[in-house]
């Protein structure tokens, strides 16, 4: 979800593997030809492609790939290297002082050139418009100013240490926007953007949701701009969003996309890769290894489960084997801490504490706590892959013994839903997270330092002001593993979240799709210029 610090570019084996043709099997795609034209469908629906704004996965599978970042993560590494800048490194010893050495000749698609006046604008104008939905807080908390220094060098100020702010550049929230298109106060429309990626808009349609409007499909054709470093496989790409897994696998099987994500449901997935293997199927099926998780989220702030006894309680009950193999047919792993595995510095924390599902002990939490059963409280969800069956299975597990009655609720404005946690309406709800950047910092501080992104209410003072500073002064990110431990042995004995799973990935394409295998691992990057068709004849 597993390699620690792969820095070598994915092969066959380890990582990823594919269902049908293996190592290799991307060779001879018909390259940017006119016919290479792509199509993948997600359900990662999003609002808007404004970098100021956007802080989804929907969101940033577009920016990754219509806008450059000063720094990126090449296939299968977890160090971020030059992307739009020439270098970038710490001055001083203090990691407070970032610089970056921009590359001469970069130009936006629109044929604007990209300067370091574009640079300083972008970063200013996200802390400026300080969008509660966007990235400022969450990942730029830190960045106290930005300016240039002369015509090519561009200076990033901190209030603190910051050893992973290199990674936060290299995310999507660094994209780097033209200062001459996007208002410097608001967000710009999403069929104005312009970015200076592989790929440019062409147009972008829209759909309706629960919500009103998003958009529904994202036309894209090569960038003649573009002056960076990757090759295209495909000269036009398309990107269409569907609001549930059953609508997706219904436009893969009629043609209308090639391939998808990792948004089908887990049995439709695990069917389409068991007829590849048994050769009867007409997709292939690429596999690999991904940093997704899903969390149950507590309102540690409600009379109910504010109660440490009983987040433990349920910590102690909850049988992530079993949800993983009954919910998801094992296309997830159980996760028994916050930080995934395969990033540097994960561990066991929650099965160190509470083990395997144990009602004994989760009885005695309650007894000992002096807690009356059952306890009633409330588990609201909005968007799953496998719809109710995953919270219906925790409401089963949890109502063993009869410790707990649980109400299970759906949300489905995704809306609403954010605004309902943001403002403590939830007693407990389910809740997924992708990586901003594959360190372990992405798992701490976003999700549990303050609150965090879920609004849980919790806060460790050695955790938010010891531990994670600590961390943070590390560039070298091995010294910080023991700080890290420290942090997750917190994290399950104080239970603002509990760890469910974490994602394997499940890509499905038709058989003459290539590259898809070169473009899954654990930083989140789906990169669409490696995908390509195969030559026939």
């Amino acid at each position: 979800m597993s390699a620690v610090k792969r820095l070598a570019a994915l092969g066959c084996a380890g990582l990823v593997a594919s269902t049908i043709a293996g190592c290799g099997s991307s060779g001879g795609s018909s390259g940017s030809g006119s016919d290479a034209q792509v199509t993948m469908g997600t359900t990662a629906v999003t609002s808007t492609y404004d970098p100021a704004g956007s802080y989804d996965s929907g969101g940033w599978l577009v920016l990754y790939n219509t806008h450059q970042t000063l720094l990126s993560f090449p296939a299968g590494a977890t160090t971020p290297q030059p992307d739009a800048a020439q270098s970038c490194s710490f001055t001083g010893g203090d990691a407070m002082t970032y610089v970056c050495t921009l590359k001469s000749g970069l130009k936006f698609s629109n044929g604007h050139s990209l300067t370091v006046e574009d640079v300083v604008f972008s970063f200013t104008r996200m802390k400026k418009i300080h969008d509660p939905a966007g990235p400022a807080d969450a990942l730029f908390d830190t960045l106290k100013s930005v300016n240039a220094q002369g015509d090519s060098q561009v200076v990033f100020h901190l209030t603190e240490p910051d050893a992973v702010f290199p990674s936060k550049l290299a995310s999507a929230a660094g994209a780097i926007v033209d200062h001459q298109v996007y208002p410097a106060d608001k967000l710009l429309p999403n069929d104005q953007m312009v970015g200076s990626g592989p790929y440019k808009v062409e147009g972008i349609d829209t759909m309706k949701t629960s919500d009103g409007t998003a958009p529904g499909t994202v036309r894209l054709v090569a960038n003649p701009e573009y002056r960076g470093a990757d090759k295209l496989d495909n000269n036009k790409f398309t990107l269409r969003y569907f609001s549930e897994p059953a609508e997706l696998k219904s436009a893969l099987e009629s043609g209308q996309v090639d391939f998808t994500d990792n948004s089908l449901d887990p049995k439709d997935a695990t069917a389409y890769k068991e007829a590849a293997l048994r050769g009867t199927g007409d997709f292939k099926v690429v596999t690999g290894d991904s940093a997704e998780t899903r969390y149950m989220a507590f309102n540690t702030k409600d009379p109910v489960v504010g109660r440490p006894a009983v987040r433990r309680a349920v910590a102690q009950l909850l049988d992530r084997k079993a949800l993983a193999r009954d919910s998801y047919g094992r296309t997830v792993e159980a996760l028994y801490s916050v930080v995934p595995q395969g990033l540097l510095g994960a561990n066991t924390a929650f099965f160190d504490l509470y083990g395997d599902a144990n009602v004994s002990a989760a009885r005695r939490i309650l007894q000992q706590a002096g807690i009356h059963t059952p306890v009633n409280f409330s588990l609201t969800w909005s968007r799953s892959r496998v719809d109710s069956k995953e919270a219906d299975q925790i409401k089963q597990q949890l109502e063993t013994g009869g410790l707990f009655h649980v109400t299970v609720k759906r949300e489905s404005s995704w809306d609403t839903f954010k605004k309902g946690w943001q403002s403590g309406a939830y007693q407990a709800y389910t809740i997924g997270w992708s990586p901003d950047y594959p360190d372990a910092d992405d798992f701490i501080v976003p999700l549990v330092v303050k609150g965090g992104a879920y609004y849980t209410g919790w806060d460790s003072s050695r955790i938010s002001s010891q531990l994670v500073p600590q961390s943070r002064t590390m560039t070298d990110r091995t010294a910080a593993m023991g700080s890290f431990a420290s942090m997750q042995a917190i994290v399950a004995q104080g239970v603002p979240l509990i760890p469910l799973w974490q994602s394997k990935t499940f890509y499905v394409s038709k058989n003459n799709v290539s590259g898809v295998e070169t473009t899954v691992d654990t930083t989140g990057v789906f990169r669409f210029w490696e995908i390509g068709r195969i030559a026939t004849g």
